[in-house]
């Protein structure tokens, strides 16, 4: 974990430096951490004067969009997949990537008692006419609920019903607004909404979901994005992204419990 340790080291330093000359941080971000970015970014802007603008989506769409321009300077994406492609292609900043978050898979309802704490409903495919999730091509959780479907055997019954989003927060929108009855969702999109009914997706059903942070070449020279990613790293970050139910990275060191 050298990337890691070379960004803790400096997180202090990093900070200090872009709170003396404030400036703004273009970051990437998978749409299954909305919610923590918002907080997250928010406290950053508080500690250190920097303003994070954050463009949120699927994180193969997010990549093409860098490949094609976009002036992004740092990739917080939902996979290792994409962070490590960047690397390859002279895109990201060498030992920059880092984990810093595992995602958690849920099957939810904005129904009360619709989805069981087994998720059994999969099996009774005709109480539901559609199930969202997130488009596999691009979005990893997508991907993941694919091979969840695949491992219980009821992948080929549910295809018809299968309606995608271009991401994990429009697969979420579907089952929000009615147009689906049930989805496939991030953990952190529903932690902490009281309503409707949810599964767990045990964990050995799916590949875990690695989430990759790298700071992108045209970041490198930017204090506020080298202390961004070096915030990100840090107890206060670790954190909030605990408490919207993702499981922390071996190295993490969080007071939250």
């Amino acid at each position: 974990m050298k990337a890691l340790s070379r960004i803790s080291l400096a997180v202090a330093l990093a900070v200090s430096a872009a709170s003396a000359w404030a400036e703004d941080v273009q970051v990437a971000v998978a749409a299954n951490f909305t919610k923590p970015m918002e907080k997250i970014a928010a406290d950053f802007e508080k500690a250190t004067g920097n303003k994070v603008i954050a463009a949120f989506g699927a994180s193969g769409k997010l990549v093409e969009q860098m490949k094609n321009g976009a002036p992004f300077e740092i990739f917080l994406s939902a996979d290792q997949k994409n962070p490590m492609k960047l690397e390859k292609e002279n895109l990201g900043v060498p030992d920059s990537r880092f984990t810093y978050a595992i995602g958690k898979l849920v099957l939810w309802s904005a129904k009360p008692q619709f989805v069981d704490d087994k998720g059994a409903i999969l099996s009774t495919s005709s109480d539901f006419q559609h199930i969202s999730i997130a488009d596999p091509k691009t979005a990893p959780y997508g991907k993941a609920a694919l091979a969840v479907m695949e491992k219980l055997g009821v992948l080929d019954t549910l295809k018809p019903k299968i309606v995608q989003g271009d991401s994990i927060a429009q697969a979420k929108e579907f089952v929000s607004s009615g147009n689906a009855e049930l989805g496939f969702v991030a953990l952190s999109q529903v932690i902490k909404d009281t309503s409707g009914s949810s599964w767990m997706v045990p964990q050995d059903l799916y590949k875990p979901l690695y989430q990759d942070a790298i700071l992108l070449k045209t970041g490198e020279n930017n204090a506020a994005a080298k202390a961004f990613m070096s915030y990100l790293a840090s107890a206060p970050a670790q954190a909030v992204i605990k408490d919207y139910g993702y499981d922390l990275p071996g190295w993490a060191k969080t007071d939250a419990k």
